[in-house]
This record gives C-alpha cells, structure tokens and sequence, in this order.
C-alpha cells in the first residue's frame, strides 16, 4: 500500500459529517489519509501519539467545545487547524483566529472549496525557500528566513505559522504599504480577500507579542484604508515577494 503523502485529522462529534468530509477529500487527493475522531478528547489523544499534517475542527461539539480543544492544541502542537462550523458570526471568527486556528470554513461547504481551501494552506505552509538568505534586522527586530525564527532584543519571540508568514511577507515588502487585499489573499487565499477581519486579528496579535503601540508603533504600522507596512531594515536593502 503506497504510503499516505498526507494525513489529515477529522475532529467532529456527528459521525456522518465526518465520514463525508473524509469522502470527499479522498475523491480529490486518493493518497492523502483522513482519521476521524469524534469527540475533543479523542482527536487531542490522537494528536499527542500519532502525527498529521492538518486537523479540520468542529466548534459545536458537547463536553469539550472546538474552542477548549484549540486551546489545548495550541499549548503542544503547531499543525494547521482549519475550523468547521455552522457558525457563521465575527466574533466567533475573531475568537477562533485569535486562538491559534489558520483558517475558517462556514458549513455548508463546497466540497470542491474545501479541498481547495486545504491545498492552498498546505502550498503556503510548504512555499519556504531552501536557499540562505540575510536575516532582515530593524533597530531590536531580527527575523531570520532561513530557521524561520524571529527574535526582539535577542530574546526568541513565539510565533504560529500563519503570525509568522504575515510578518515575512511584511519584512520582504519593508519601507511599502502593502494592500490589506494583498495581505489577506496571500496568507488565506482569493477566497478570503473580502474579508479583512482575519488580518486585523493577526496585526493585533503580532503587535501585542512585539510590544508594538498601535498609536506609536516602532515597527508595525497602519496606513489607514490601505494597508500595513514594516519599518525598513537597517542597511536600508528591500526586497520583493
């Protein structure tokens, strides 16, 4: 049996959802393997043995909500979430973003968006170059390319994948406004370009763990109606996306 290229890990309480959602990933991309789990405590115990590339989660689940199993998630592990919900409101958006899950799929889907939504995350996750390149330094704020790290002030500065995707597209385009369509399009796809709430999620997010004021900010700023641009690096070099 050929081995899985990818596996995917399915964490919803009602069995026929789930078993469709595996129905219809398998169709589009025979070789990619998707596990079921039926409740929160399940999919966690899965995720502590065994490995996968992305988890697709239910919020409306009785004893341990979708949000309760993120944040758990999110406290030992990095892989890609993409919320499944009914739940079609901003906050609750917001709320599950602001957590940690990288993207926000609304039920009922498209079978052939949802597929769409899955590859476009994992060609993001997998687009990094394998080439050295010069760390981007401004004043205390160093990202280097290469590790995918970032420091502030020499100390290490915790990123999630999509956090640090926004922040390495803004550090390439430093010294330039770059379009919230722009932003929103490369991090979550065309799909979401519409909707800029998942941006301002993120730029409060990076701001908060770089110690940024968003009325005085030092490296993040806001040009309001358009975008968002990173103070330019010291040696005053820029590079494009």
């Amino acid at each position: 049996m050929e081995k899985a290229t990818k596996r995917i890990l399915v964490i919803d309480d009602e069995p026929e959802i789930g078993r469709a959602v595996r129905l219809t990933i398998t169709l589009q991309e025979p070789n990619w393997e998707v596990v079921e789990a039926h409740s929160g405590r399940e999919g966690l115990a899965r995720l502590a043995k065994e490995n996968y590339d992305l988890v697709l989660l239910d919020l409306m689940m009785p004893e341990m909500s979708g949000y309760d199993v993120l944040k758990q998630i999110r406290a030992f592990s990095d892989v890609p979430v993409i919320i499944l919900t009914v739940r079609d409101d901003e906050i609750d958006k917001v709320h599950g973003l602001e957590l940690g899950a990288d993207d926000y799929i609304v039920k009922p889907f498209g079978h052939l968006e949802l597929v769409a939504r899955i590859r476009s995350l994992f060609r993001r996750i997998e687009g990094t170059t394998q080439t050295y390149e010069k760390p981007f330094v401004s004043g205390d704020l160093r990202i280097d390319y290469n590790t995918r790290t970032v420091t502030l002030k020499g100390k290490p500065i915790p990123l999630t994948r999509t956090e640090y995707r926004l922040l390495e597209i803004l550090a390439r385009n430093a010294g330039k406004i770059v379009p919230t369509r722009t932003l929103t399009a490369k991090i979550w796809g065309p799909l979401a370009e519409d909707n800029p709430d998942y941006l301002k999620v993120y730029i409060h997010r990076l701001r908060n763990k770089l110690g940024d004021d968003p009325h005085a900010p030092v490296y993040l700023h806001t040009e309001r109606g358009v975008g968002y641009w990173l103070t330019p690096p010291d040696d005053s070099q820029k590079s494009n996306i």
